[in-house]
């Protein structure tokens, strides 16, 4: 069901929104970004925002010399864009400061950043860094390690449910855990009315074996899309 890689995930996530022709330093501050901009905002929307950035120059010493009303603009509608202008302007002054203009090189420095939390932190070591650390666990992931029963028990929280996941996971596919799980969510396993009916892993997934998840709903697709849209 991700083999033709055609969510908005694969062409507008985090590892799609850099300049690929930065400097190392800076790469891996655009990873950052576009991380901190995802929060709570759909991929389309992440990505338009970060285009702008880059055309107005997204480095750290460049965004410190933007004005907040400025910076406000060009994220714009990302999700609480407000408290966004300022997570990103404190931490491109401590990026400055104690990073000479880099990120930090762990997960624990990471998250003492303002408004960045584990999941950020793990696919910026991953991304950024090449550095494998842990599963990068979102909205979508955590709901579908559940509906799949993957967590053993219902985790509350995506960060328990990282510590479950990884208990029992190969680390050879953490990295790409993020990535097929964001794009399986975006298209067939939904928050609302998810596409039990299409999905072709219904019968190993408890939640799928429910006759009433199994039923179409009202509105939803035939079948699942193609790469063309058929």
């Amino acid at each position: 069901m991700r083999a033709q890689r055609d969510a908005p995930v694969d062409s507008m996530g985090a590892e799609k929104c850099m300049d690929q022709d930065a400097s190392p330093e800076v790469h891996r501050f655009q990873v950052l970004v576009s991380l901190m901009l995802s929060s709570q905002t759909k991929d389309q929307v992440t990505h338009a925002a970060m285009t702008k950035l880059r055309s107005h120059g997204l480095t750290v010493e460049n965004i410190l010399d933007t004005s907040d009303e400025v910076l406000g603009q060009l994220i714009y509608p990302v999700g609480f864009w407000k408290k966004k202008v300022g997570y990103i302007k404190k931490t491109c002054e401590i990026l400055k400061k104690s990073y000479d203009c880099d990120i930090p090189p762990s997960v624990q420095e990471i998250c003492k950043l303002p408004g960045v939390g584990p999941k950020m932190a793990h696919l910026c070591m991953d991304i950024g860094w090449r550095k494998l650390t842990g599963i990068g666990v979102d909205t979508h992931v955590h709901r579908i390690s559940n509906r799949l029963g993957w967590t053993g028990r219902n985790t509350k929280t995506p960060e328990e449910t990282r510590v479950a996941l990884e208990s029992w996971m190969p680390e050879k596919i953490w990295s790409e855990t993020n990535l097929l799980l964001v794009g399986f969510g975006q298209q067939i396993c939904l928050p609302v009315r998810p596409r039990c009916a299409e999905c072709l892993n219904s019968a190993l997934c408890p939640y799928g074996r429910n006759p009433a998840n199994r039923s179409p709903k009202k509105g939803s697709p035939s079948k699942i899309p193609t790469k063309n849209g058929s």
